[in-house]
């Protein structure tokens, strides 16, 4: 299980801090224990472009955090989209619309020929969700398999397969977590996670509670962002047939052109998923998500099941999603990730020479992961270092994330209109920062 939660990873904690300014006590008085915001030192942001926050402070801040703006804060394109829409028209699915309906037909266009109705929601969550229902109708069975830190969501459903909402927790009975595919500590990983998967789906049905899938996201990022090598989920996917479950691709994370390869991260691997979900940037930040699958899967669920979402698919919504492929083909950003995440993989393992600290560089396009160690011959995890480097990277106006069962890899996701300038920053201040670390 992991030993963080991923809400506490680089969270405010008003019990250590010195002092709480105003606009801290403002956001407490009114969301209590619920509000979980970033740094010892919380930052209100006024304004955003592209790559860029802008904080009341006056300071200016990098962004390689927040997937979710994923063709850029406030993309132009996006924000007329939305504007021009939701001064037209905004309704529900029930009636019939033209912008709803071109989204799904170009949305569609992209996946694979098997893969040929929509389902749109709100969030990722929703589209998790749904898609475990799915799994459940077609199989039979209850019981999912996930890997040890990862993260699917926030419904209570979605919640049980995310072990890292529930850190020291057990899991729930129906659900099942195996060992992420990591090269940096294990050869082989394509291969160790089927066999794992496999051997977790027949404990599933050895106790009664059958197997409905395997749930992933193809960069595993909550589990510290492993990549590679590339095919590595293709014996994973024949493990879950071989054993009558579904596989679902969690797009939420590497979907929209993230990895540099193809506008969906399990294409990468040479895979077709049975459900794909999709979430964050599908938007660019205005709330959308969804779930696409096979027609027959979904005339086979809602046979027995029905399921309408009163603001899943809303012509606003789609007005944007509509926006963020437009602006990912006509600015090439596919490309961009690619080109643009080779050059900051190649300068982060540069500056990995020159400190101990740097346990592992990688990633795929604008996904990389920065592992921190405290012993490099042990590869031991050093969460305290990614700590420190995270606060002092905000010092350098780089806003950073980690991720991993310790916290202790940096988690590299930038805007996909990053430049190379921007990488070059990135590199420079990761330098800075650990070169002012204390030794030993």
């Amino acid at each position: 299980m992991p030993d963080q939660d991923i809400l506490a990873l680089n969270a405010f904690d008003p019990r250590a801090a010195t002092a709480i300014g105003q606009a801290v006590e403002r956001r407490l008085r009114s969301f209590g224990a619920g509000s979980v915001l970033f740094y010892q030192e919380p930052i209100e942001m006024v304004r955003a472009e592209g790559v860029w926050l802008h904080a009341a402070d006056g300071r200016h801040y990098l962004d390689v955090y927040n997937n979710v703006p994923s063709v850029g804060h406030c993309h132009p394109r996006v924000v007329e989209a939305v504007r021009r829409q939701v001064g037209t028209l905004n309704i529900h699915t029930r009636y019939l619309n033209a912008v709803v309906d071109a989204y799904a037909e170009r949305l569609l266009a992209t996946l694979p020929a098997a893969i040929d109705n929509l389902v749109l929601t709100c969030t990722g969550s929703e589209a998790n969700d749904l898609a475990l229902r799915v799994a459940r109708a077609a199989t039979g069975g209850q019981g999912f398999v996930v890997t040890r830190t990862a993260y699917h969501g926030n419904t209570a459903a979605v919640t049980d397969i995310s072990p890292a909402s529930r850190p020291g927790r057990p899991l729930a009975p129906h659900v099942r977590a195996v060992a992420p595919p990591d090269l940096y500590r294990a050869p082989d990983p394509g291969a160790r996670l089927a066999a794992a998967v496999a051997e977790a789906a027949a404990d599933l049905k050895q106790r009664g509670l059958g197997f409905a899938g395997f749930i992933a996201d193809s960069v595993f990022s909550s589990d510290g962002v492993h990549v590679d090598p590339v095919g590595l989920l293709g014996p994973v996917v024949e493990a879950v047939r071989a054993a009558s479950g579904l596989f679902i691709a969690d797009e939420v994370q590497p979907g929209f052109g993230r990895t540099g390869a193809a506008l969906w991260g399990f294409a990468r691997h040479g895979v077709v998923p049975d459900i794909v979900t999709l979430g964050k940037p599908m938007g660019n930040g205005f709330p959308m998500g969804g779930m696409a699958l096979n027609a027959d899967l979904l005339a086979a669920f809602n046979a027995e099941d029905k399921y309408f979402n009163t603001f899943g698919g809303n012509p606003v919504a789609a007005a944007a999603g509509l926006a963020v492929l437009d602006v990912i083909r006509d600015e090439g950003l596919i490309d961009n990730a690619r080109a643009v995440g080779d050059h900051l993989l190649q300068g982060l393992r540069e500056i990995a020479n020159a400190h101990v600290a740097i346990g592992d560089v990688r990633g795929a396009g604008l996904f990389i992961g920065l592992e921190l160690v405290a012993d490099r011959e042990a590869r031991t995890p050093a969460p305290a270092i990614a700590t420190a480097v995270i606060e002092g990277l905000r010092r350098e106006g780089i806003l950073i994330g980690a991720a991993g069962p310790h916290g202790s890899t940096l988690k590299i996701r930038p805007p996909l209109c990053f430049s190379r300038d921007n990488a070059d920053r990135v590199v420079e201040a990761c330098d800075t920062v650990l070169r002012g670390l204390p030794v030993g």
